[in-house]
This record gives structure tokens, sequence and C-alpha cells, in this order.
């Protein structure tokens, strides 16, 4: 009886152990992913601090902006907004639904060649169609030359640089996002619900448009809200336009007009756009369930188009392809040929050595800090530690610009008290620690696609059974030592997207780049922006080459990977 007394003590007290240790488990993952959510809110926090307290310049900028520049940007961001939100998801729509439910020719390889634009950024397009498109440029020559005609008053051509052609531009590189992920809501719905349409009179426009759209609304609606949220950050296409969006008021303010305070009150008015456009696309949702087989899919055959409907169907697949991909990478292919020994310089290698170390450094901290809070969601169940993951997430709905912005106030604030305190106690000076150096950008890229990498660790790791957990917590491993030899491993096929997806955000982010380099700190990106601005496209040629190739690798390796997953058996 004593003896069992004493195991059952002794058991006691193991219990009781094992029941502290979870506790500080609980508490070391929660506090990590708190600290990590705080980073994130940090810069938002100092946009919206510097907007709405104090005065700069000795008075408040903010009626002089309301009453001046700031209705011009509120009305040509909504209009640029709405025009690429017909355009591209006009594009992505029908691409999606010709290449899930019929059979013509090359549609295996538009299934993943349509996400080729993804790797393109939408300025490297700009400076393109802008060469060819521009009074002086060959089109326009070519056509004075054949119908005799000698100034601008003889002939109509449409504006490259407008709001139009930005909308175009933007829209080319972009439609990506509805496309993916309105093929996959196609691909999922029941074969059952189109047969019913069908013996119910249907043909096959009223089926698309009375069944199949109504139920892929919902992931139509996430990849708008996506596509529009970029179309917000774009600076390098808006700028080189001369179009007056909420994005580029935030730099005209601020380097212009020499106002902060300005720049973070515009910033506000472009998170309050984001948020609206977060809310909108989650309404769109909110009430939207569907539930089929995925199965049923599989036998679908699909119907053949062949002769005119099919090359029909080939060429209206083809259009977005060709103009957002490879006409634009053919001319720019073109020119690094022929500009190679101008363009291929020391400078260009340095340029290209930066952007190589900010990406990689990007992509390693955001694979780090990704695989913490994802770890973390699959340990902690509780709400505080979802929402630490949510919050954390709340960057990369911001624009590069807003980002830039408020990551620079705080490190400097940081760096100027650092310095003063030195200066103090110890009478040497710091300088500019971290705005001074790539530090400053290497945040700014973190916060800003943190939710990539997160997104991606945590859709993998969700992949994983817990027998495996308890599998290896029964053999005695505690939990790094189950996350390094049994998680890890599983996922490594995501880890290796998550860290390809931020390492090509990283190479092609512009604003962010442009408002925390140091002095005389250029990447590929600032690179080309300066060139094109310069109206030097060929010497721009080479380092946007560089950038499309940089990111072409990612995107086909994702895109073949989703075809294979749901290739039909």
């Amino acid at each position: 009886m004593k003896g069992t007394v004493a195991a059952t003590g002794e058991l006691s007290d193991v219990q009781r152990k094992r029941s502290v240790k979870r506790a500080g488990t609980h508490w070391g993952w929660l506090l990590s992913a708190w600290a990590v959510a705080l980073l994130v809110l940090l810069p938002v926090l100092a946009v919206v601090y510097l907007a709405l307290t104090g005065r700069d310049g000795g008075g408040s900028i903010w009626a002089h902006l309301a009453s001046t520049v700031l209705p011009g940007y509120v009305w040509t961001s909504v209009l640029l907004m709405l025009g690429v939100a017909l355009l591209a998801g006009s594009i992505g729509v029908t691409c999606a639904w010709l290449t899930s439910m019929y059979q013509f020719p090359l549609r295996r390889f538009y299934e993943w060649g349509l996400l080729l634009p993804f790797a393109v950024p939408a300025n490297v397009i700009a400076y393109v169609y802008t060469d060819i498109l521009e009074y002086a440029g060959p089109v326009q020559n070519w056509l004075r030359e054949v119908f005799g005609w000698t100034t601008p008053r003889d002939y109509w051509f449409p504006e490259i640089r407008s709001l139009g052609g930005a909308t175009v531009m933007i829209s080319l590189v972009l439609y990506p996002y509805v496309f993916m992920l309105a093929r996959a809501a196609f691909l999922e719905q029941s074969a059952s619900l189109r047969d019913a349409s069908r013996t119910l009179g249907c043909n096959g426009w009223q089926s698309f448009w009375r069944v199949s759209l109504p139920s892929a609304r919902p992931a139509i609606a996430v990849g708008l809200a996506l596509t529009l949220m970029e179309a917000l950050n774009d600076f390098g296409t808006v700028d080189y336009f001369a179009v007056r969006t909420l994005t580029a008021g935030i730099f005209n303010v601020w380097l212009n007009m020499g106002s902060v305070r300005g720049a973070a009150q515009i910033a506000l008015c472009l998170m309050i756009f984001i948020v609206g456009l977060i809310w909108i696309e989650r309404h769109a949702r909110r009430r939207q369930r569907q539930f089929g087989k995925g199965e049923q899919f599989r036998h679908y055959r699909r119907p053949r188009l062949i002769g005119v409907r099919g090359g029909l169907a080939s060429l209206a697949c083809f259009l977005p392809l060709g103009m957002g991909f490879f006409f634009p990478v053919g001319v720019l292919a073109r020119h690094a040929v022929v500009y190679f020994e101008q363009s291929w310089t020391d400078r260009f290698l340095e340029y290209a050595y930066n952007s190589l170390v900010l990406a990689s450094s990007a992509a390693l901290l955001t694979l780090l800090i990704g695989v913490l809070l994802a770890y973390a969601k699959r340990l902690d169940r509780t709400r505080s530690v979802q929402h630490a993951v949510k919050l954390s997430s709340l960057g990369y709905a911001m624009p590069g610009a807003v980002i830039g912005l408020g990551v620079l106030v705080p490190l400097a604030g940081f760096d100027n008290a650092l310095d003063a305190f030195m200066r103090d106690t110890f009478g040497i000076s710091t300088g500019l620690l971290l705005t001074g150096s790539m530090s400053a950008i290497v945040i700014g890229y973190v916060v800003r696609f943190l939710a990539v990498s997160a997104g991606a660790i945590e859709a993998s790791l969700d992949k994983v059974t817990p027998s495996m957990d308890m599998a290896s917590r029964s053999l005695g491993e505690n939990t790094l030592r189950t996350l390094w030899r049994v998680h890890l491993p599983l996922i490594r096929p995501g880890l290796l997207t998550a860290a390809l997806v931020v390492f090509v955000d990283a190479m092609k982010e512009l604003p962010a780049t442009l408002l925390l380099r140091p002095f005389n700190f250029d990447t590929l990106a600032t690179n080309v922006y300066q060139f094109a601005s310069d109206e030097l496209l060929e010497r721009a040629a080479l380092p946007a080459l560089v950038i499309v190739a940089a990111g072409v690798l990612p995107v086909v390796f994702i895109s073949r990977a989703i075809v294979a997953s749901r290739r039909e058996a």
C-alpha cells in the first residue's frame, strides 16, 4: 500500500514537472509570436501616430493637402483600382474558365504559362511599351511613313503615358492573381452542378454565368483584393506615367515638399483604402459556403474546341501572356544583347550583389520568423497566439511606401537617441547604425513579406499529421528537437517555396527600397528605375532582364506544382 502511495506521489511529481514545463513552453511561444506581431505593427503605428499628432513646419499641413492635392490623389487611385479590377478580373476569369472547362491547342501550356507575367515588374513593361508606342517610337513613326502624316494633329493615337496606360500595364502583370484563384475554384466545383444546369435548359454561357461564376465568387474576390493591393503599391509605373495616385503622393509630399507628416497623412489615407479592400473582400464571401466532392471534376470530360473556336480560345489565352511576358522580355533581351558591353560594368555587378544580399537576407529572416509563427500556432491553439499570427500578416497588406515610411521613422529615432546617448556618456558618435545601412531595407522587407513566408510554411505544417508530434514526444524528444528532426524535413518543399517567393518579391520591391536605402546605395530595381527615368531603356534592359530571370524560376516551379497537384487522373 505504501509502495502504491509512493508511486502515486512520484507520478504526481513527474506530472507536475511536465505541466510546469508545458506552461513554460506555452509562454515562450506566446511571447515570441507577440514579439513578431509588435515588430510588424510598429511601422503601421508609427505612420498613424505621425499622421495624427503634432505639426509640420510650425503649422498643420493636413488642411492644405485636403484643399489641394489630396482629392486628386484619391480620385486617381479610385479610377486606377476600378480599371485594374475590370481588366485584370476579365482576363483572369476568362483564361481560368477556358483552361478549366475546355480542351484546345496549347491548353496544358497555358495552365502554368499564364502565371509567367508574375515575374515581370509592372514598371518594366511600362518602360518597354512607352519606348515602342510613344510619339517618337517605331509604331507611330511607321504609321506616319505609311499614311503620310506629318504632325500629331493629323491623326489620333492613344497616349501610353496616361491613367489608361498605367491601368493596362499593371493589369497585364497582376491578372495571374485572379487567374490562379479562379481556376482553382472552377476545378473544385462539382461537375454535377453544371450537368444539372444543362438539363434545365442552360447553354454553356448561361451555365457559366448562373452556376460556375457565383460559386467561384469568393475566390475571385480574394484574387481581386490581392490585385488591387498590389496596384496601390505600384510606384514605378505611376511615377513614370505621371499618374498621381496616393503612393506617388507620398513620395511627392515627402521628397518635393519636405513634409514627413504630410507624407504620413497621405499614407494613412492609403491604409484606409487597404483596410476597405480587406473588408469588401471579407464581406463578399461572408456567407459563401461550398460543399462538394472535388473528385467529381476528375471525371469531367472537357469539350474539345477545334477549328476557329479552338484557335480563338488559344488566342484569348496567348494575348495576355504575350503582351505581359513574351513581348517585353523579347525587347529587353534584344537591348541587353546589343548594349551588353555598356551595361556590364562594375557598378552593375555591385547593384546585382546588393540585390542578391538583400533578397537572400530577407528570405532567410522571413523563413526563420515564419517557422516560429507557424509552429507557435501549431503548438498553442489559444486565441492570443492566433491573434498574434494574424497581426503578423498585416505587413503584406500595406504598400511598400507605407512600410518604408513606417520603418524609417522609428529607426531614425532610435539611431538619433543612441547617438545622443553615446555622445553625452562616452563622447563618441555612433552615427546612423540602422538607417545608414542595409539593415533598414532588410527590416522593411521582412515586415512587408513575412505573411508570404508564414502562410506557405503554415500550409505545409497543416499537412503533417499530429500523430507525428505525439510519436516524437513519446520517444523523448522536446519541442525544438521535434521541429528540427521531424517537421522541417517533412515541410522542406514548403520552406523552399516560401524562400523563393520572398526572394523574388524582394528583388522587385521598389517603393520601400527607394525610401529606406542609404545614400549612394542602389539595387537592380532602383537602377532600372533611374535609367528609365532618364529615358535610357537600353541601359535599363540588362538589370531588368536579371530581375525577370530571377522571378521566372520560382514562378514556373510553383505553377507546375499547382498544375501537377490538380492534374486529372
